[in-house]
């Protein structure tokens, strides 16, 4: 958290830790945080694990944007322990964050795993490429079974991270995560079934059968 914390705390952020008696165990983040953050391994890995993410970027006027972005687990790639970065595909064509970030490339970014309720918050540094001026990492970024071919890319130059609370974060699951923990119930509930049936048969069987 050393680099997030000294981007993060401004002056009116640390009046009020200070206020509220947090500060002290702040200010001893902050002093390992002069180099960007490294992503390791454990950021990697879930990361990769990810189908959504929320990117806020800020406008020319001021105001902030946020836009939620999905895709199959994996689709933010990690391409260097600085680095991350992903596809970008034809939507409403409104292109509000690549607006936003060719004139201002500071962006946020909150990436939740729901079910076992862990988020990481992410600063970076982001610049959008094409096809035309970086074609290799376009090539890394594509996502197999799109179905078409993306406009762009954003990559993200990772400068601090945070691994946030699991308070107030609500499991949720989807359907692939409901059917994995399901499997163990599907498959005792198609062995009673079948079970069940035989006995029924077998009972059927003997009722037929001359005293």
């Amino acid at each position: 958290m050393g680099r997030f914390a000294r981007l993060a705390f401004t002056p009116a952020v640390k009046a009020l830790q200070q206020q509220f008696g947090s500060r002290a165990a702040y200010a001893r983040m902050e002093r390992a945080g002069d180099a960007p953050d490294v992503l390791s391994p454990d950021e990697a890995e879930f990361l990769s694990q990810r189908d959504s993410f929320y990117m806020a970027s800020l406008g020319a006027n001021g105001w902030p944007y946020i836009q939620h972005r999905g895709g199959p687990p994996g689709f933010v790639r990690v391409l260097e322990p600085h680095t991350l970065g992903f596809a970008d595909y034809r939507g409403n064509k409104q292109y509000i964050s690549a607006g936003n970030v060719s004139e201002n490339d500071r962006v946020a970014l909150i990436f939740v795993d729901y079910p076992n309720r862990a988020r990481l918050k992410v600063l970076a540094h982001a610049s959008v490429i094409t096809r035309e001026t970086d074609p290799a990492t376009m090539e890394r970024l594509e996502v197999a079974g799109e179905g078409t071919k993306a406009e762009r890319g954003f990559v993200l130059r990772v400068e601090g991270f945070d691994w946030n609370c699991p308070k107030h974060i609500t499991p949720r699951f989807t359907e692939a995560e409901l059917d994995e923990l399901l499997r163990p119930v599907s498959t005792e509930l198609q062995t009673l079934r079948a079970e069940n049936r035989s006995l029924r048969e077998e009972l059927e069987r003997l009722r037929r059968s001359p005293a």
